[in-house]
């Protein structure tokens, strides 16, 4: 296979002025790139990319981590950093995670060696105190609230319609509340916010029996409904609309009595279900998130939840 060497000695021209032509860079005379070309063709040569994108300082890529895909969140999310990339020229690489250490210090490893321009974290386990120095050697964004940690956040605010949808349940009359909990609350800012604001409505913390743990999907909303059903709940805080649906397919499918529900991310399904749900206005937050990472904006930016209440 060619390299840039024998193109050099083929057409007589040193291996930076190769270079110059090859990476359409300037100061190379029009005589110079014409046999330099010629030679190019000659033997079939194809730059390699990586290291093009190297010697012109960026890959044009941004590396997107995603902990899953099968979260109407996280799908949201990536979906309006793709389109706000693509606008912008820019190619989207989806980092799947897991949400294991291991592989989001691997991706970041990655970024200190110029494989993305920045990564976005939609979510992660790391602690930031652990991302943060590699926001040195490219742009880091994380889509959560950073707190006093100096790093580009891009965020929805949810705290005070996770009050309203609480609120919500109560004004309905539901006496006795089950949740959707995506993981626990030491892990999860999600989990901690709908929590709290259980508890800040209802004055009490919701007991842990009725806090239903890993659900992410449709399926596991079905899955989920089984054993709350047990418990006689009369209201669910779900994490998703999605979700939601599911937990009220198995209610029809067994007949019974269907409690109050509130979903999350104002979807189809909600709309369908005539459900009350809550906004998180994810295509502005991935938007920003993007924005930050190829540098049009910096810091921390908020977006507001809207609570719709349907029912």
């Amino acid at each position: 296979m060619a390299n840039i060497h024998d193109i050099a000695r083929l057409s007589g021209f040193s291996v930076a002025t190769v270079s110059r032509v090859i990476n359409d860079r300037p100061y190379v005379s029009p005589e110079a790139k014409a046999a330099v070309m010629k030679v190019v063709r000659q033997l079939d040569y194809v730059p390699n990319a990586m290291a093009r994108d190297l010697s012109a300082g960026h890959t044009m890529t941004i590396g997107v981590v995603t902990p899953m895909r099968d979260h109407p969140y996280f799908t949201s999310l990536t979906n309006s950093i793709t389109r706000a990339a693509f606008a912008r020229g820019y190619r989207v690489m989806l980092l799947p995670s897991q949400y294991d250490q291991a592989i989001e210090a691997d991706y970041l490893e990655q970024l200190r060696m110029k494989a993305y321009d920045a990564l976005i974290f939609t979510s992660h386990a790391l602690p930031l105190t652990d991302i943060l120095p590699y926001a040195k050697t490219g742009q880091v964004v994380v889509c959560h609230d950073p707190g006093h940690v100096a790093v580009n956040a891009a965020f929805t605010d949810r705290g005070e319609t996770y009050v309203e949808g609480c609120q919500w349940l109560k004004a309905h009359h539901a006496k006795k509340i089950g949740m959707f909990l995506p993981r626990t609350a030491k892990l999860s800012a999600t989990s901690q916010a709908m929590l709290g604001a259980f508890q800040q409505v209802f004055g009490e913390a919701l007991p842990e029996a009725l806090q239903v743990l890993d659900v992410m999907n449709n399926e596991d909303g079905y899955q989920a409904a089984q054993q709350l059903a047990k418990q006689h709940v009369d209201g669910i805080f779900t994490n998703g609309d999605d979700i939601a649906a599911g937990a009220v397919q198995y209610y029809r499918e067994q007949h019974l009595a269907l409690p109050l529900m509130v979903g999350q991310e104002n979807q189809l399904s909600s709309q369908l279900l005539n459900m009350p749900t809550i906004d998180h206005h994810f295509r502005v937050v991935g938007e920003l998130a993007l924005r930050l990472a190829v540098g049009e904006l910096s810091g921390q930016h908020q977006v507001a939840s809207t609570f719709i209440s349907r029912a």
